[in-house]
């Protein structure tokens, strides 16, 4: 019955050891072999992304910054790009410039920030990618914007995204991947408008793809999917709209899913029933 499978990646793919093991590589590995398109679909930006794919031998398009890029891992084709509308991009600069809040670019997969400090250097490390200190940061807010991101404490960008809103929030989509990462797309940029197109470019339709995610970031294709899954480690909003709960991140919950919906594996653990 399902012919795609998107699976985030942090915290969800990945345990807390930032690795995907064995067991959840090799029931990838099976559902490929019947023919399902097994995907990943991130915040990161294509180049961060592109490492954890290559790690398990993923040769598909893959679903990057909230939704925002669709590109092929052997050939580069991009398939699905949106970019945050221009004057939207300078109005948030703006604001981040006022209230004195780190803000980074992502123009053609290279991550720009205005300043070196300690918020890039964090992500940086998470990420695996570099980040350039631009020269003309303002300048480059002429470029088309994969993605834009603000870094800082949770509950001030939770203010900070409603103050946002009004300003922006008709054009651009406002969304947290972390507790302390507030993102910013085109409203067409999100991981269910991602997981639409997908499916159709397969031949296929979102009512049989399943989605797998714990942050709110992934809300859109959960709903989006036919069969939308939340982690067991999931932000509890989420476990509320998703169709099924599986286990932790650190239990192997996306090979669970697998299992149990695709390859039927009477070893398969039950995970928690949210919604019939």
């Amino acid at each position: 019955m399902y012919k795609l499978i998107a699976i985030d990646i942090d915290d969800t793919l990945l345990n807390d050891e930032l690795v995907v093991t064995e067991g959840t590589k090799q029931a990838m590995a099976a559902a490929i072999e019947q023919g399902v398109l097994v995907t990943l679909a991130t915040g990161r930006m294509y180049a961060s992304a592109r490492k954890i794919a290559n790690q398990i031998g993923l040769n598909v398009p893959i679903i990057t910054y909230q939704g925002s890029l669709i590109k092929t891992l052997i050939d580069g084709e991009v398939l699905y790009e949106r970019s945050v509308p221009t004057d939207d991009a300078k109005l948030l600069n703006e604001y981040c410039l006022k209230h004195g809040l780190h803000l980074q670019l992502y123009v053609d997969d290279v991550l720009y920030v205005r300043e070196d400090n300690d918020k890039a250097k964090m992500y940086s490390n998470l990420s695996k990618i570099p980040y350039v200190v631009a020269s003309d940061f303002d300048a480059l807010l002429n470029e088309p914007q994969t993605k834009m991101l603000i870094i800082d404490d949770p509950d001030l960008l939770d203010r900070v995204a409603e103050e946002l809103k009004p300003l922006i929030g008709e054009r651009v989509h406002i969304t947290k991947s972390k507790p302390h990462y507030l993102e910013f797309t085109h409203k067409e940029g999100t991981k269910g408008h991602a997981l639409r197109f997908l499916a159709e470019h397969i031949g296929s339709t979102s009512e049989h793809a399943i989605a797998i995610g714990d942050a709110w970031n992934d809300r859109e294709m959960i709903v989006e999917a036919g069969l939308g899954v939340a982690m067991g480690n999931a932000l509890p909003a989420l476990k509320e709209i998703a169709n099924y709960v599986t286990l932790t991140n650190n239990e192997e919950g996306v090979r669970h899913v697998i299992e149990k919906f695709v390859l039927n594996a009477a070893s398969a653990s039950s995970p928690t029933v949210v919604h019939s």
